[in-house]
């Protein structure tokens, strides 16, 4: 988890094998919240099961939630009431900045706002 000052963001990322992609795009994430000096705090799932389990305070805390994922998520009904953005694993890869601005937007949009990037 990043300690740094400022919004707080949850995500959840997972891809298909669970392996490489989960884990590189969680290590991506986690530079990305460092340069906009957000707090973030990442649960993967992937081939080792759910790392890092988001819990519930931690999902009432946060201004965003970020689904990144290319297959459907354990526990997805956590998200339900919650201000999210869902994108799959290679749109995330190829232009994480695409998908930070539709975060960035999501902080003033009102909860149960929900945004599905293709």
């Amino acid at each position: 988890m990043t300690v740094i000052t400022g919004r707080y963001l949850v995500a959840v990322t997972a891809c298909v094998s669970g392996v490489a992609h989960t884990y590189m795009a969680a290590e991506r994430l986690e530079k990305l919240c460092q340069q906009e000096k957000w707090n973030v705090h990442i649960e993967t799932q992937g081939a080792l099961g759910v790392e890092s389990a988001l819990t519930e305070d931690d999902i009432r805390r946060a201004d965003v939630v970020l689904l990144i994922t290319d297959i459907e998520l354990a526990g997805s009904e956590r998200f339900e009431d919650t201000r999210y953005v869902k994108c799959g694993i290679n749109a995330f890869l190829r232009d994480p900045q695409r998908v930070m601005v539709a975060v960035r937007k999501m902080l003033s949009a009102p909860q149960h706002t929900q945004v599905i990037l293709d």
